[in-house]
Order: structure tokens, then sequence, then C-alpha cells
């Protein structure tokens, strides 16, 4: 089990609270980092997306534009896929981690949440991925186990997310084999709807959008 803890870095910059506007956006005016956080001492205020700065009166003091302030934040002993659903939720690429004082740890970056993602995914391993969709109502599976194991095949992992535009649910099948053409010939004849079906070529290419998937999957 993966704890924020072990992915917290301590290297992100932040902002102090008391620093007037102009001398933050000159310190980060090349920052491609669009929210940073802001901190009073050790205490975690919130974050602020630097692009509100350059609307605000450039001799205020960051701590007078708290009604811009997130307060996107995960505890240290929390599970990973916490830091995820934040992730989601606020859009931002590094996740606050924040101790029961409010104190600053670190962040977590989006980098190593991906890393993790592709581990719980079985993205690291050799492998396939098939991708079915049907009604929620047929989904077994059990069924589906079956028919992988009896084309020698075993399941290493499944995930499961609902189409809300189709109104279906999705099916990804992570599969041992890299060689699963008459697996998938196998569902088709038992009337599965196959979309899609990757070897391990594909992989690097798709992490991205599964992990989007994933997240969307732990906002709802």
């Amino acid at each position: 089990m993966t704890f924020c803890s072990q992915l917290t870095d301590t290297h992100f910059n932040t902002i102090d609270a008391h620093d007037s506007v102009s001398h933050v956006l000159e310190l980060y005016q090349d920052d491609a980092t669009e929210m940073l956080a802001v901190l009073d001492g050790q205490q975690y205020l919130g974050m602020i997306d630097l692009g509100e700065l350059e609307e605000a009166d450039p001799s205020a003091k960051i701590v007078d534009l708290s009604h811009l302030f997130i307060k996107p934040q995960v505890k240290p002993t929390d599970h990973f896929l916490q830091a995820l659903k934040v992730r989601s939720k606020f859009f931002i690429h590094q996740v606050p981690v924040i101790n029961e004082k409010n104190e600053w740890e670190g962040a977590i970056a989006e980098e190593k949440l991906l890393d993790q993602a592709s581990n719980l995914l079985g993205f690291s391993s050799t492998g396939s991925v098939i991708i079915l969709e049907m009604l929620q109502h047929d989904y077994s599976p059990g069924e589906i186990n079956r028919l992988v194991e009896s084309n020698d095949a075993t399941i290493m992992n499944m995930n499961t997310m609902m189409d809300a535009h189709a109104g279906k649910m999705q099916v990804v099948l992570r599969i041992n084999r890299e060689d699963i053409s008459d697996l998938v010939a196998s569902f088709q004849r038992h009337e599965y709807a196959v979309l899609q079906y990757y070897g391990d070529e594909y992989y690097d290419n798709s992490l991205q959008s599964n992990l989007d998937h994933l997240l969307n999957y732990l906002n709802i």
C-alpha cells in the first residue's frame, strides 16, 4: 500500500503570505507552474493561481487575497488514491501534503501519481489490454474471467467505468499475454462488444488517457 508520505517531495516552490503581489510575480514570472502553495511560516493557507495575481494590486500582500485561495490537501497517512482524487477535483499539477497541525510537509507531483496509477492499472508488467463495452446489467466478472481462463490467459487487472454519453459500462482488462487475437475472437463469438485491444506498444501512449479515466471515476 502506498501512502502520500512516501511520494511527498519537499522541493516545491511556495509563496510567503506576507510577500507583495509584485514581488511574487517577479520571482515566478518564468515559472510554468500555474498554482503555488501559500504559507504563513509553516502554516498552509491554500493555493493561488499566479494568473490571478496579474489582475491584483501590485502592492497588496498575498494574504490579503485569501478570497482567491483554494485549499486542496491530503494527509501524509492518506492512501495515494486520495491524492489522485484531489488532483482531479482541483485540476492541479501538485497536491499539497499537510500534517495534523496544518503544517506544510511538501507536495506530490502529478508525475509520481501517474507512476503509481500505472502500477495500479497493471501497466508496469508485460501483457495486453482489452476494452469491452456492455450494459451495466450485463456485467458479470465471473463470466468474463471464465472466458479469459478458457483461452489459457489470466486477468491481471480489471477496471470498470461508466460512459455517461453512451449510457454503457466499459470494462478494461489487463491480460498477461501479448498475443490475444484468439481471446478477442472468443469475446466476439460470445457477443461481447470489443471496443479496442492493444499490445505493449500502446501502453506508453495510452497511460495518460487511462489515468484520466481513473481520475474521473474517483471523482464521481
